[in-house]
């Protein structure tokens, strides 16, 4: 008698039909945001950091006879490009003030008696931003026969190379941020069951921010001596931004489910950080980097950090209030979502189900199919 033969459906349909198999429409479309976040990632790096040009610095200008500084902020105002944003101040003492409080990055004190001026500077709000007002005050200086003496009156720390470790200390929040909200989603499924699914998670992330908060500014600050300032001033941004970053992605995973891991990345790591005002400050980036960066998490948590640890803690308020603002914003549409879905929680990252409403149906009959 003789035996039937079955035929492996895979091999009958050869190699094409074995890739159709084996990839799937949603998988393909995943690599493909990939492949967009990455391409996105260089445009923003490189379009942020390839030509950085001094725009509108803020400068004071004093002398000891008020239109002497007047006339010199006018043609320091007129240069070509408007390199500065000069304004006249009372005398050298105001200039200070302004550059402590942070209204000012810089400040040109004119002796009118000699040849020699003085230029007021602060590498502590970044190197390469002191740097930039040296070299326009410096040339212009130059083209009067005139020379500038260079103070640092706020400068960075011995550890603190370039005045960068505040925005290498920000980022390393952001990263734990949303990779804590991203395995959250790994180990107990994208979305929340429910309400108290949502809460519990965010006191996870609250938790996490707060020990987050401490080791990386105890890190910074006594173990490396990166930064000076108070510790306990930075722990507390330190939880901020974490708790931040935290909810805004568990927010996103409540809106688009494992897609919002890289809409998180696409906010904090390929808008936030080459915007945030690292290596090189606000008034160096183009336009478009200047004028998000103080919104979003990595901007105002370095511009705090900065603050803090050079400016004893001035100007700290509007950034503390932006990163209270996505904390609110993620906390409530995190929330949000989980009631709006009734109980139906997305499947686990890396579970091989879909996340959208089939997931729990599919993982039931997965379940119940194991226990047979």
């Amino acid at each position: 008698m003789t035996q039937p033969t079955h035929t492996d459906p895979g091999q009958s349909g050869g190699f094409l039909a074995e890739i159709k198999d084996a990839v799937t429409t949603r998988a393909a479309l995943l690599v493909l945001g990939v492949l967009a976040l990455q391409l996105a990632f260089i445009t923003s790096y490189v379009g942020a950091f390839h030509h950085p040009k001094p725009r509108e610095i803020p400068i004071a200008v004093a002398a000891p006879a008020a239109p002497i500084a007047e006339q010199t902020a006018k043609q320091l105002d007129a240069l070509p490009g408007t390199p500065l944003d000069p304004r006249a101040v009372q005398d050298e003492a105001e200039a200070l003030r302004q550059i402590q409080n942070r209204d000012v990055d810089g400040a040109l004190i004119i002796d009118p008696a000699g040849k020699t001026d003085k230029l007021l500077v602060a590498s502590g709000a970044g190197a390469s931003l002191a740097q930039a007002v040296e070299e326009v005050v410096g040339l212009v200086e130059k083209t009067q026969g005139r020379t500038v003496r260079v103070v640092d009156v706020a400068p960075a720390a011995a550890g603190d190379g370039r005045g960068l470790s505040s925005f290498y200390l920000v980022v390393g929040w952001c990263v734990g941020g949303y990779l804590c909200a991203a395995i959250l989603a790994i180990s107990a499924g994208a979305r929340p069951a429910n309400s108290a699914r949502a809460v519990i998670r965010l006191g996870a992330l609250a938790v996490y921010a707060i020990a987050a908060g401490l080791l990386g500014a105890v890190i910074a600050g006594p173990v490396l001596g990166a930064l000076p300032g108070s510790v306990m001033a930075l722990w507390g941004l330190g939880a901020l931004v974490v708790f931040a970053v935290g909810a805004i992605t568990l927010a996103f995973q409540g809106l688009a489910g494992v897609v919002g891991i890289g809409l998180a990345i696409l906010l904090v790591v390929v808008l936030g950080n080459p915007s945030a005002g690292g290596a090189y400050p606000y008034p160096l980036l183009p336009p478009f980097w200047k004028d998000i960066g103080p919104w979003l998490p990595p901007g105002a948590g370095t511009y705090a950090a900065r603050s803090i640890a050079y400016f004893k803690g001035n100007d700290i308020t509007g950034p503390l209030l932006v990163l209270s603002g996505w904390a609110v914003l993620g906390s409530a549409v995190t929330l949000a979502c989980a009631v709006s879905r009734r109980g139906r929680t997305g499947a686990a990252v890396g579970s091989g189900l879909p996340d959208g409403p089939e997931g729990p149906d599919l993982a039931d009959s997965a379940a119940k199919a194991a226990g047979r």
